[in-house]
């Protein structure tokens, strides 16, 4: 990076912080740290959600996930408006009117305490387990950048994220949130605009749209069907994203702490309600603008030579192994093939706007037929990558983004996306570690703990299980390095093996007032958390086919049926024999 980048870049974090710590003044206590003496307005909710959702895996890897993949992965998204409705009417009142720290103290009330401790634990698995996968999103930024080990990296990173996040609270996360969104929307909006300003004087915006859409990257909607039969196995289309999108943004926004916790900072009923749907109205757009970034990404690639490879790392690995030879030669037909395709592309364009229907078939045909060749000598790359010989990682899809910034992008602008970067993972990892240790403080040490302490003695213990989980964040992200995915997918993955499950017991409790023995939902959790992960087991085995989407209700609807079950079975043995 240029000086230009490195002063923008670090002029925005320190603004940032200092802007943090400013604000971070609150009551010491838990009301203060953790839900900002609920006094938040509706705008400042919808800015902290937003926050804690769009971290650096959402500006980093989606449009890696649009290049590769295509837009598809918006789908995901289809179900989250809906779910902001239902959550609105049945879950935020029932939060609010009890005035409870986490959304886990309701089911105490509801059933009993060890369904509440299970679920709490539950949450905390798999918000723990993302989060330190989240907190490795930036630890890629400087690995990358500057060559450094990753484990090193990832200390660095975290240990950064642990003193941002121990120093302010919830209301530090809610008001850093809204500058941080502020410069991430502008930066994101200037990266847009600059890959399409950089394709070749002819090629105009509605050209680009055309190559992206030709070459199957503006899939905004697929239906999932092949051959007249549902692919059960295809992990985004229309209907898993409405129904297994619903579920998982249903349990994720009304009974996952980090989000909860946002929400109950407002000051009222009506401004956590705001929040909320404003939230459903502006992420589908927000993603699908992320997305289309990645897609641009493509085209400008078809005007411009791509790395065969966009992980400089794992080349210089390569190029050190016993496949340096091999590599050499894959590198060179890939060059050619990338001048072959600069040359179609230009044909398809001109051909487009001269409405020579013969020549822009002809040409898109010779172009798709190369992109086929080009990803077959990168599956070539990345099989050898995978090796015990070379050791190395053979997915890129983290790294394409990022590619294109260092390598592309103007000096300052550079530094304003790596800082974007930045801020999004500073702003949903301090959420979500504050998450962690308001549950762990609430859920477990309160309630377990005999001692007395004062509101001061809690806030103080709060920040230093704010710090214990901060560890166990860096800890997993020592692990993330060889996911095998797209950090984005990984995150979502990891969560649908959960979300059902937690969100099922929160439906029992809602809609379900026959049934009020604890015994009954605990043990119906736990049956359906074994049912979600064989389904998972046997999926990643080959032996049955479902995409993770559908996880989600599959848990839901399994506690709900094993509660009603068990209940059944309760009922009937303690009714007198007639």
């Amino acid at each position: 990076m240029s000086r230009l980048d490195w002063i923008i870049l670090v002029v925005t974090l320190l603004t940032i912080i200092a802007y943090g710590l400013y604000k971070s003044r609150t009551s010491r206590n838990l009301e203060g740290y953790f839900l900002s003496n609920r006094s938040m307005p509706w705008g400042l909710v919808l800015l902290s959600i937003m926050g804690t959702q769009a971290s650096a895996i959402t500006f980093l890897s989606a449009p890696g996930q649009a290049y590769t993949d295509g837009m598809r992965f918006v789908q995901y998204y289809f179900g989250l408006p809906l779910a902001m409705i239902v959550i609105c009417i049945f879950f935020v009142p029932i939060y609010c009117k009890l005035k409870v720290y986490t959304a886990y103290e309701y089911l105490e009330n509801r059933f009993d305490g060890k369904t509440r401790t299970l679920t709490s634990f539950l949450f905390l698995l798999q918000r723990g387990l993302s989060t330190g996968i989240s907190v490795f999103a930036p630890s890629i930024i400087l690995s990358s950048l500057f060559d450094w080990n990753i484990y090193y990296t990832n200390i660095f990173m975290g240990g950064l994220l642990i003193i941002y996040t121990m120093s302010g609270g919830a209301k530090a996360v809610a008001y850093t949130q809204q500058l941080q969104l502020i410069i991430i929307f502008a930066g994101m909006f200037l990266a847009g605009y600059m890959v399409v300003n950089m394709l070749p004087a002819n090629v105009s915006f509605t050209d680009a749209l055309e190559v992206s859409g030709k070459m199957g990257k503006l899939n905004v909607i697929t239906t999932g069907f092949e051959n007249g039969k549902f692919n059960w196995s295809d992990q985004y289309n229309l209907l898993s994203g409405l129904v297994g999108g619903f579920f998982l943004a249903l349990s994720y926004f009304g009974t996952d702490q980090s989000q909860v916790g946002r929400y109950l900072t407002a000051k009222s009923l009506r401004e956590s309600r705001l929040g909320l749907l404003m939230n459903g109205l502006v992420k589908v757009p927000m993603q699908f603008a992320i997305l289309l970034i990645g897609a641009l990404v493509f085209t400008f690639y078809q005007f411009n030579k791509a790395p065969i490879f966009f992980n400089e790392v794992q080349v210089k690995k390569l190029e050190q192994s016993i496949y340096k030879d091999s590599f050499a030669i894959v590198q060179q037909e890939y060059n050619r093939l990338a001048a072959e395709k600069q040359q179609l592309v230009v044909a398809f364009a001109t051909a487009s706007d001269d409405n020579n229907k013969q020549l822009e078939e002809q040409s898109l045909s010779s172009l798709q037929q190369l992109q086929q060749q080009s990803d077959g000598l990168r599956g070539k790359v990345k099989s050898w990558l995978n090796k015990k010989e070379v050791g190395g990682d053979g997915n890129d899809t983290n790294y394409i983004f990022l590619r294109f910034v260092v390598d592309h992008l103007p000096a300052g602008l550079v530094g304003l996306l790596i800082a974007i970067i930045f801020l999004a993972s500073w702003g949903s990892i301090a959420a979500a570690i504050n998450s962690l240790s308001s549950s762990t403080m609430v859920d477990f040490h309160k309630r377990f703990s005999k001692k007395k302490e004062s509101g001061e003695d809690q806030y103080k213990l709060s920040k230093w299980y704010t710090l214990a989980w901060g560890i166990f964040c860096i800890v997993v992200a020592m692990f993330t390095y060889n996911i095998g995915n797209s950090l984005i997918e990984a995150v979502n993955v990891l969560g649908s093996l959960f979300y059902g499950v937690i969100l099922g017991v929160f439906l029992v409790a809602f809609f379900m007032k026959n049934i009020r023995n604890g015994h009954v939902v605990f043990w119906g959790a736990i049956l359906a958390e074994l049912l979600v992960l064989s389904v998972f087991i046997l999926t990643k085995a080959g032996i049955f086919k479902m995409g993770f989407l559908w996880l989600n209700p599959i848990g839901a609807f399994g506690v709900i049926f094993f509660s009603l079950l068990l209940n059944k079975l309760i009922v009937q043995k303690e009714s007198p024999a007639v």
